[in-house]
């Protein structure tokens, strides 16, 4: 009983589930099969007007992750910041929507109330900040791995 990316995706598509999380271990094919399903409900071509691409599902993968990128100052070391690709869902929650603040909310939830993210004007960078409980703060902290996944499935949240 072998199947294809595409038999699977096809199968995906076919239920009346509003959520659907697959989860497996690493180098089994979540993200090749979250392409392939991608590809299926959303196709690329050269004719569509962007308008009509409207986001019909979200996915989160390496892919997704690879929306955010550390700019680490290096030859300053003083403006640490999480850059973020431009791209058609962080128009739409961010700007279009005003999620930004649900966003710093959920991360505060699962992190510290004292670990906080501000976002840019345009939303194509995010700076955290660690404050202390009086005047004192910490600005442009790096935060760790661990925060910082949280922080992008925040935003996604």
């Amino acid at each position: 009983m072998t199947k294809t990316l595409t038999d699977i995706a096809q199968q995906l598509r076919s239920p009346d589930k509003k959520v659907q999380l697959i989860y497996a271990f690493n180098g089994s094919g979540k993200t090749c099969l979250s392409r392939e399903f991608k590809e299926l409900i959303a196709p690329k071509t050269e004719d569509e007007e962007t308008e009509d691409r409207k986001t019909k599902v979200l996915y989160y993968n390496v892919f997704t992750e690879d929306l955010f990128y550390w700019d680490n100052d290096l030859e300053g070391d003083i403006e640490r910041k999480l850059k973020i690709q431009p791209n058609n869902y962080t128009q739409w929650v961010l700007q279009e929507q005003g999620q930004d603040q649900n966003a710093i909310a959920y991360f505060q939830h699962y992190t510290s109330d004292k670990l906080t993210p501000y976002f840019s004007a345009d939303f194509s960078e995010v700076t955290f900040s660690f404050e202390r409980g009086n005047d004192e703060r910490t600005e442009n902290v790096k935060i760790s791995k661990g925060e910082e996944s949280n922080f992008i499935m925040e935003y996604f949240l």
